[in-house]
């Protein structure tokens, strides 16, 4: 039997790896590209710019844009000592929402660990530790969002 793949928006800070998640999962070339609008990839992925969660008149764009995503998936770079997340965020959305920890690769232990509280603290059902550039952490998320 066919899995559907889960819809997602990603959420988080400008430069927290939303669109280097998107390049890795399409398996595309990873480049730093400024998300400027929110996109659609692959009919699947939904990448919002940062902006949209820094600056609190914005994020209404956030609840609109999730309307057609399955999951909510909230972003944060492991080597941020703060978050964007107010408490309990993920509840503002109707939906299940996950945590990705990006740029595990030059992250200590002790800053992935915040990360993770920081998601935690926002609500995030489950999180996955990831790097794009390695290539680590992704087969548990994959596997989760029926990616294959």
């Amino acid at each position: 039997m066919d899995k559907k793949k889960k819809r997602i928006i990603l959420i988080g800070r400008s430069t927290a790896g939303k669109t280097t998640l998107c390049q890795y999962i399409s398996k595309e070339a990873l480049r730093y590209r400024k998300t400027q609008t929110v996109e659609v990839l692959n009919k699947t992925m939904i990448d919002t710019p940062g902006e949209y969660l820094e600056r609190t008149g914005y994020r209404g764009a956030l609840q609109v844009s999730s309307v057609d995503a399955d999951v909510i998936v909230l972003v944060q770079d492991a080597t941020e000592q703060d978050s964007m997340f107010p408490p309990a965020y993920a509840s503002s959305f109707a939906k299940p929402s996950i945590g990705v920890v990006t740029k595990s690769d030059i992250a200590d232990e002790s800053q992935i660990d915040r990360a993770v509280l920081h998601l935690k603290n926002a609500g995030a059902s489950k999180i996955f530790i990831t790097s794009s550039v390695d290539g680590s952490g992704f087969e548990d998320l994959l596997e989760y969002l029926n990616y294959d």
